[in-house]
This record gives structure tokens, C-alpha cells and sequence, in this order.
């Protein structure tokens, strides 16, 4: 914006009028281009005795306004400022006095940039002290020792002129031994706005009030029904927890006219947290702990819901997407506006069913408000018609001597909402210290006011403060704006509102160039590579849901967590990024490595034909379809599978369960012929890794036949001759024995005769003699053993039998 915006419009109040021409009077002509070129001094200031000399060193008393009230008084209040003076120095200080000092108009906005700058320099020029009465007085201050003062002034005391802002000054002045005269040895600058009556034009004023946090949730769920979710870490808690940031910000912002920008990520992480969530464990191995914060979740649920009843809701894209980086990084990489495309989709319904109000999904907010024509393009493409930018990177319009209202059409049906940067940003930086905190108030409402008086053109302006503010920011945002609501040049508007006001004919409508994006902002936008590892997460999750026989258990949780990695939030952070990127990939492939092929050794083909089992597992919860399994014979002249070089079969397996599936094949010929078995989803694309193996081919021949026949021949030829032979020996001995018993009968007769042959007796066969026949008898050695060994239900070895 042109300098000549700080400056007030052409149509000065009568006070000023009169001054100037008083001036004119006083000094003539030349005198009065130097009154026009100066800022009016006070009343006050004019009639006040010359100021006690600085110190000739920086100051060696550090003074703080702790606080400040009211903030913008009125006629008849009484303002109040309190704080600490510091000596800083070696000496002891002696008749140490704090006064107030009113010094000049600060009717331009920069000026009061200077003074903020230039706070505690005690060279600058100050106005003479208030009365006496209105100071509080030190005997001494000992070196290192801090002094509170308070010190209340009716604003009537304070003789202030037209309306503005004012330099107010809170100064020390004392002695020390080697400077044995009053100086001023410690000062600090701050505002006084000033107009204690009603304007007759107000100028409308839209504070976003932003609910958003870092990402805290995995693409995680546990296997039960619920599906349990895992978060990173129990950072959410703390921030929702009584005293937390995130409770902070609910809690001021629920009295405050503001319009919610809130993240629905935000809204989902916390409401799973109000059942069973789950956090890693501190090793690789522990088992997730279970969050115990489900109250507290619930609580600061319900909070905000009553926080935003009848309140403006903006709902940004969900897991709130860094829109820079995926205009700079990420459109040349494909489906990644696609996933801008869904997180605005469900930003909508995502805050609506759980706060049970209507969310505007028409904003996008890029970071700090800086844009380019890309960055408007992208913005856009997901349906808002409205961008939220920055005055400080985007030109307010030229030869303007006031700050334009913030819409701004762009072409194609596009608005830029230009925020007020100086309004904006004035709460960054440490804001734990209460004179920091106070002193962002009064400049806060210092720039509000300069603003209001540049001229009275009716104007909206919006405020854009800092996405992730602190506790303290937060405190501080809600004390400035309670005190811009009560004041006398401000009313309160919401943003949709202050979209469609009538934008100024003489506003810059001019998206700046490429080349005008802050440097310090790209060097932490997401890199390529990110948006490449996104896309390639979401292909595989593509080949995955669609063998699931419920994919939304897979769908949603991951979608959001792809949503998440683009999340604005991760600037500044580049390896909590990537190892978040990568969690969320390196789980879906454990989850899809769990439908596979179970791994075969070599399979044995005895035959023509015989039929090869192949076994699916499917060690996920739901079960999974959509499944063709194909078997391939890399040497179809040798092996052929159902008459083909290849055979499919549709699979579907229960969540649990493996499934074994049978294809038939034919053998053309001896040998090895490898086998691969593939799985594929029903589009064609392969699914997970191929199992291979060899089928060894043992098929019997003619020749093999005729050999195999003639010594069965054989055999049958032997057996029946020991038949015979056999058959022939039985004959002989019953012949035998028949001659035995007619000897024996002859025998009985001559009973001397053979008492007289001994020998003839000697001769005869006795029955122990007689093969043993017995059934307990002792086997020999090559008799045959039982076959008693149980059949396995291992994989099969080496050397597998299929069945024919």
C-alpha cells in the first residue's frame, strides 16, 4: 500500500481546521505549509514546560505498562496504568519520580509503527508531565530491584484535543551520584485512542477466530468393530485440557462477535477421542497405550458447540491443506487436486455432525494471506469464490490516501478478501509478558482507530491474525477486540458480510506475480516429493479398497490421513512430514500384504494329468473379493493348464480364512516346467507378489509299459513254478509218510529184531524237527513294516504329490 494510504483523508475534522488557521494567523504563509506537513500537537503538549534532559547513556531504568484501562477511554473515566521500573544501572537512583507525559497527534498509521518501534528510547521526544499530583516518587532504586507504580489520571486531566491517537509516555526521572540532576532515565511509549463519541460512520470489523491445530491422528484403526484410532501422540489432550490453548480459545471466544474459522479435522480427532483411542507405546514393541481423555474430550466438544450458536462458522478443507505449496509443488503431480477436491467436500458435513451448525466452505485461506496467480487458481478450483489474503502482499491501490475495504473482485467470479496487515499481525511474537500483551492492545487499537478517521467512506475490514495462536495471543486477541467492541468507532461484522460489501472503485485489483511470493514462506512449503508419495499412497489404497468386501474401513480412514499430509501445519517441520508420510504408507502395505499367495516348493507330476492346489490367505478382519487368482505355465509345450498357457479362477475369502484352489493341467512331455501363480484385481492390475514353482514332469511311456509287463510276467511265471514245485514236495512227503507207518507196523511185530539194529532207529524224522509255524514266531528281517505315519498339514516339501 502507498505511503500516502497512512495518511488521513482530505476532509479533516473542524478542530484541525481551526488549528490551521490559527497557525496561519500566528506565523503567516510559510509557517502554515509546515503546520500542514506536521502532526497537531495536544493542548497539553503545547502549553507544557520543556521536558527534564535524557539520560546521556540508553537509559538505565527499564519502564513496563503492565496495564492499561480502559483501553480507549471516555469522557469521564478515569485511566488507569500500572507496571515496574527496573534499574538497570550500577548506580543507586535517588528521588526517582513516574510520571505520565501526553505527547503528539499520531494521525498516521506508520507513525504509530514508529513509536511501537521506538517504544523505550528515551531520545525521543515526549510531552511535558501531568500534574504533579499524578505521579508516584521513589526515595530511591536500588540497582536490580523492580518498583511497581499505579497511577490514575480522569481523563479530563489529561487535556487531550481532536480526536486521534496519542502518544502517551510513562517516564522515570531521578538523580544518580555521578549526574546529580533531574533526568529522564527511563521511558515507555504507548496509545491513547481517543474519540468519546459515537462516529457517524463506524467502521465494520470482521475478527477471524481460528480453531486449528497440528495433526495428531495416523491412518491407524484397530480390528474391532468400533475401529479404535491410533494417534501419534497425546498432544490433543493437553491442548483441550483446562488451561490448554485450544481451551483458551474456546472459552474467550464464546463472548466474543467474531466469525470461527475452524479446521474439521480438528472436530474429528477430538471426537474420537471421546471413546477408545489408542497412542504408541514408547518402544517398537510395547503394545498402543489407551488415551484416557474421553471426558475432556467430550467437555470441550460441547463447549464449543455452545460457542458457535449464532455465530458465522467457516469451515476450511479438511486437515486444512497448504495451498501454496500445492500450487508451487503439486499440480504437476497427478490427483493431487483431487485430494483438495475431497477435503472440501466433507469440510461441510464433517462440522455440521458434530457441531449441528451450517459451515461456509466458500473461503480459502492460504497461509499468511500471500498469493499469487497460482495459488488463486488452486484456491478456487474446489469450489471457494473466495480468498482470504493480506494487505502486505497484495496492493491496496494507488495515490490511495486511506486503507480501501477489504473486497476486492479479481475476474472470474473470484473475491479477494484483502485482511488489514498491520491489524492482523500485531499480536504475534511473546505476548506471556503482561507489558507485551498490553502493549499490543493499545497499538491494536491505535491502527483501528488512525484507520477509522482516514475518511468517511463506509468500510469493512478483516482481521486475520495468526492460524495456531498461543494461550497468551489468544488472551490478548480477546482483550483487544472486547475493547474494540465497546468503542465508539468499530461495530462488529461477519465475514460473509464483509465479502459481499461493495468493494472501492479505487482499490488495486491485481493478483501480484509469481516473482512477489515471499521467500521466507517458500522455503517451507511442502516439497514435490510429498505430493509425489501422496499419490503414490493413494494409487495403492485405489488397488486395495477395491478387493474388500467393506472398502469404507479402509477408505475413510486413509483418505483423511492423505488429507492431513498436505496440512499447512507441517511448515517449518519437513521430517515430522515425511515420517508421517511414510507411516501412512508403510501401513497400507502391511494391510495389503495381508492377502496373499502362501509360497509352494517343487510339485512332482506323475501322469498326463493331475490338478496343482494354490492356496489364498487372507489374514485381514473383512473379507476380500473381486479376486481372480491365475496360473501360468511359462513352458506351455511341456505343461499346459486346462489346455491353455494359462487358467483364472474367481476367488472370495472370508476375513481369517485361506482358500485353496485347484487347476487342472496336462503334461505334454518329461522335465521341469516353472509355474507362476498371480493375483489380480477385476480391472487387470496385479495384486501383491507372484508366487513361482516348479512342476517336475515324470509321465510313463509304452516302452516303459511292455518293460514293466514282461517282468510281471515274469513273476507270475515263477510263482506258479514254486507252486508246483511246492505241490510236488507235499506229495512226496505224505508218500513218505505212508511208507513210515507201514514200517512202523512192521516194526511193532519184530520188536527183538530191533532192539538188535539200533541204528535203524536213529534214522527216523522226529516231529521237532518240523518247520515252526507258529504265529509268534520272529520275523526276518526283510519282512515288511506298517505304514503308520500321519499326513502332515504343513505346506508340502519338496517333492510334492498332486492329486490325479
Amino acid at each position: 500500500m502507498a505511503e500516502a494510504a497512512d495518511f488521513q483523508g482530505t476532509s479533516p475534522s473542524p478542530a484541525r481546521r481551526w488549528l490551521r488557521r490559527t497557525g496561519a494567523v500566528l506565523a503567516g504563509t510559510p509557517l502554515l505549509t509546515g503546520l500542514l506537513q506536521l502532526p497537531a500537537a495536544s493542548p497539553a503538549e503545547a502549553a507544557a514546560p520543556a521536558a527534564p534532559r535524557a539520560a546521556s547513556d540508553d537509559g538505565s531504568v527499564a519502564v513496563s505498562v503492565d496495564t492499561f484501562t480502559p483501553g480507549a477511554p471516555a469522557e469521564g473515566d478515569t485511566v488507569t496504568v500500572s507496571g515496574t521500573v527496573t534499574n538497570k544501572g550500577k548506580k543507586t537512583v535517588t528521588d526517582a519520580s513516574v510520571g505520565l507525559r501526553v505527547g503528539s497527534l499520531l494521525d498516521t498509521r506508520s507513525s504509530i509503527d514508529t513509536v511501537a518501534k521506538n517504544s523505550d528510547d528515551i531520545g525521543s521526544p515526549v510531552g511535558a508531565e501531568i500534574d504533579d499530583k499524578y505521579t508516584e516518587k521513589f526515595s530511591k532504586l536500588t540497582p536490580g530491584v523492580s518498583q511497581p507504580y499505579t497511577i490514575s489520571v480522569p481523563a479530563d486531566e489529561l487535556d487531550l484535543g481532536q480526536d486521534g491517537v496519542y502518544d502517551l509516555s510513562v517516564t522515570l526521572t531521578g538523580e544518580t551520584s555521578d549526574q546529580p540532576w533531574e533526568q529522564t532515565l527511563g521511558v515507555r511509549h504507548t496509545f491513547l485512542p481517543w474519540q468519546p463519541d459515537e462516529a457517524d460512520t463506524k467502521t465494520k470489523t470482521t475478527f477471524m477466530w481460528p480453531l486449528i491445530s497440528t495433526v495428531h491422528m495416523t491412518a491407524e484403526t484397530g480390528s474391532d468393530e468400533e475401529q479404535t484410532p491410533v494417534f501419534h501422540d497425546d498432544e490433543l489432550a493437553e491442548e483441550i485440557s483446562p488451561g490448554g490453548r485450544l481451551d483458551r480459545m474456546v472459552a474467550l471466544g464464546k463472548d466474543l462477535d467474531v466469525t470461527w474459522v475452524i479446521d474439521p479435522d480438528l472436530l474429528a480427532s477430538v471426537e474420537a477421542m471421546t471413546t477408545r483411542y489408542e497412542i504408541p507405546g514408547e518402544n517398537a514393541d510395547d503394545k498402543n497405550a489407551v488415551g484416557g481423555h474421553q471426558a475432556v474430550a467430550k467437555r470441550w466438544l460441547t463447549e464449543v458447540q455452545k460457542a458457535v450458536v449464532d455465530k458465522e462458522v467457516v469451515a476450511l478443507p479438511f486437515g486444512d491443506p497448504d495451498l501454496a505449496s500445492l500450487a508451487h509443488h503439486g499440480t504437476s503431480v497427478t490427483g493431487s487436486l483431487r485430494h483438495l477436491k475431497e477435503a472440501t467436500d466433507v469440510a461441510a458435513g464433517t462440522v455440521e455432525s458434530i457441531l449441528h451448525v451450517t459451515a461456509s466452505t466458500d473461503f480459502a485461506w492460504p497461509v499468511e494471506g500471500a498469493v499469487d496467480p497460482s495459488i488463486i487458481k488452486i484456491s478456487t478450483s474446489a469450489g471457494a469464490d473466495k480468498v482470504i489474503t493480506r494487505g502486505d502482499t497484495f496492493e491496496g491501490g494507488r495515490d490511495l490516501t486511506y486503507t480501501p475495504t477489504a473486497p476486492r473482485p479479481i475476474g472470474g467470479g473470484t473475491t479477494a478478501v484483502v485482511a488489514d496487515a498491520r491489524l492482523s499481525t500485531v499480536f504475534d511474537g511473546n505476548m506471556t509478558r503482561a507489558s507485551a500483551s498490553t502493549q499490543a492492545v493499545q497499538r491494536f487499537l491505535a491502527q483501528s482507530l488512525t484507520l477509522a478517521l482516514q475518511t468517511d467512506r463506509p468500510r469493512s475490514v478483516v482481521i486475520a491474525p495468526q492460524r495456531t495462536p498461543s494461550a497468551a495471543q489468544a488472551q490478548t486477541m480477546a482483550e483487544a477486540i472486547g475493547a474494540l467492541q465497546d468503542s465508539t468507532w468499530s461495530q462488529p461484522q461477519d465475514l460473509t458480510a464483509a465479502a459481499k460489501s461493495k468493494p472501492d472503485p479505487d482499490a488495486g485489483t491485481e493478483v501480484p506475480p509469481a516473482s512477489a511470493y515471499p521467500k521466507s514462506l517458500r522455503k517451507q512449503e511442502l516439497p514435490r516429493s510429498a505430493f509425489e508419495q501422496i499419490a503414490r499412497t493413494q494409487d495403492k489404497l485405489d488397488r486395495f479398497k477395491v478387493i474388500l468386501s467393506n472398502p469404507s474401513r479402509v477408505v475413510t480412514p486413509f483418505g483423511r490421513a492423505l488429507n492431513r499430509g498436505m496440512a499447512a501445519s507441517w511448515r517449518g517441520r519437513p521430517t515430522e512430514a515425511a515420517i508421517y508420510r511414510s507411516g501412512v504408507e508403510t501401513y497400507l502395505d502391511t494391510l495389503s500384504s495381508q492377502v496373499r499367495l502362501i509360497e509352494k516348493s517343487e510339485t512332482k507330476l506323475s501322469g498326463r494329468s493331475a490338478t496343482i492346489p494354490v492356496t489364498v490367505q487372507n489374514n485381514l478382519v473383512q473379507g476380500v473379493e473381486h479376486l481372480v487368482l491365475r496360473l501360468t505355465s511359462t513352458n506351455p509345450t511341456r505343461l499346459e493348464i486346462d489346455g491353455n498357457a494359462y487358467e483364472e479362477q474367481p476367488i472370495a475369502v472370508s476375513g481369517g480364512h485361506s482358500q485353496s484352489v485347484k487347476f487342472t493341467t496336462n503334461a505334454n512331455a518329461n522335465g521341469r516346467a516353472t509355474v507362476v501363480a498371480q493375483l489380480y484385481t477385476q480391472d487387470g492390475r496385479p495384486y501383491g507378489q507372484p508366487v513361482t514353482f516348479d512342476v517336475k514332469v515324470t509321465e510313463i511311456t509304452a516302452t516303459v509299459m511292455l518293460v514293466i509287463g514282461g517282468g510281471v510276467l515274469l513273476l507270475v511265471l515263477a510263482g506258479f513254478r514254486m507252486y508246483t514245485q511246492r505241490k510236488r514236495a507235499a506229495a512226496r512227503q505224505a508218500e513218505e509218510r505212508e511208507q513210515e507207518n507201514a514200517a512202523d507196523a512192521a516194526d511193532a511185530g519184530a520188536g527183538a529184531g530191533d532192539a538188535k539194529n539200533p541204528e535203524a532207529s536213529e534214522r527216523r524224522p522226529t516231529q521237532e524237527s518240523a518247520p515252526d509255524t507258529r504265529e509268534d514266531a520272529p520275523k526276518q528281517p526283510s519282512d515288511p513294516a506298517p505304514d503308520t505315519a500321519p499326513e502332515s498339514a504343513d505346506p508340502s516339501g519338496t517333492g510334492e504329490r498332486v492329486d490325479r
